[in-house]
């Protein structure tokens, strides 16, 4: 086989979905596939949901190779990386991750990246230089670089203890409201019975309360479960609802303290910023409160749209695991 008949591999795992992108060893992309989201390795189910992640998006994304008949459908993999919520860089469970994928995608150690994902999509948003990246999607969490290759990552300590900013957390505080309107501790409001509906539970009904007490610990319902609700948090925003509003705009301040923090530590005069996940892309009242906020906190700062997304910073840190000069190409 060709030593240029193989392809790199980019992962971008979070907690709702994984996304795996193939690439050829120039870095053109080719297909992507998607597959289930991952949790932390320590939770019991961990280890199984981060291996299923990694086979099934990838199955996926070979598929379409296959679908439209190229002939890299059948080219094996020669290195990949992999962007994981959760994974700590430097930690025990970044070392269990690279074992996990050793054994998933069948590569050596050296032909592998694990790390988080927030470092993915920091190599993908800015690839020549220094910026910050914050990312709010089911979780969040902020990573900056200097010019000189020094990184800072604050937030992102897992949904029960840090997820100010996040999707989870804009629909567990809308969902905790709720049920303050309905005891009386305040007065009720129009975000109540759309978040009731969205639940598929009745507004009238005395006993919904109970069902969501009972529904929130339910082992199938978690971050993605709360998160889920955001859109519902802002499309009473949009209506015009100001407590919906407060709710984003408190965590569009949330993720800019993040970034601010980041700044400070760097010492980063004028940092290019670029906001990820899905969120902040796709909730626009939320985007605005987080605009605004970093502004007033950070005028010096610069907005930026990245120049990649998590699976192109996945593929460029593949990629540099190829060396021409090793004897690793097939003859």
């Amino acid at each position: 086989m060709s030593p240029d008949s193989q392809l790199l591999a980019g992962f971008d795992a979070g907690q709702t979905h994984t996304t795996c992108r193939l690439a050829t060893l120039a870095g053109e992309p080719i297909a992507e596939g998607k597959g289930p989201g991952v949790g932390h390795l320590a939770a019991p189910e961990g280890p199984k949901r981060f291996q299923e992640a990694l086979r099934e998006s990838l199955v996926r994304a070979r598929a379409k190779l296959v679908d439209c008949q190229a002939p890299q459908a059948i080219w094996p993999l020669a290195a990949a990386a992999i962007g994981a919520s959760g994974i700590e860089h430097g930690s025990p469970v970044q070392q269990q991750g690279l074992q996990l994928a050793v054994a998933s995608l069948g590569l050596s150690e050296d032909r592998l990246v694990v790390t988080g994902d927030e470092r993915t999509a920091l190599a993908g948003a800015f690839p020549d230089g220094e910026g910050i990246v914050v990312i709010s999607g089911t979780g969040t969490i902020a990573l900056g670089r200097d010019r000189s290759g020094h990184h800072h990552r604050c937030g992102g300590w897992g949904w029960l203890l840090d997820g100010a900013g996040s999707a989870m957390d804009i629909g567990r505080d809308g969902l905790s409201l709720s049920l303050r309107m309905a005891d009386g501790r305040h007065p009720d409001g129009p975000l109540r019975p759309a978040l009731w509906h969205a639940l598929g539970l009745e507004p009238q009904n005395p006993q919904s309360p109970q069902q969501i007490k009972a529904r929130v610990v339910m082992p199938n319902f978690g971050p993605a479960g709360f998160a889920a609700l955001a859109p519902v948090v802002e499309q009473q925003a949009a209506a015009g609802d100001e407590l919906a509003r407060g709710i984003l705009q408190r965590h569009g301040e949330a993720l800019v303290e993040m970034v601010v923090a980041v700044a400070k530590r760097l010492q980063l005069v004028s940092p290019p910023v670029s906001a990820l996940g899905g969120a902040i892309t796709h909730l626009n009242h939320f985007r605005q409160a987080y605009l605004l906020a970093l502004s007033a906190a950070l005028p010096e700062g610069i907005p930026q749209e990245p120049a990649g997304d998590g699976c192109a910073g996945a593929i460029s840190l593949a990629a540099s695991r190829l060396d021409p000069s090793e004897r690793y190409w097939p003859a």
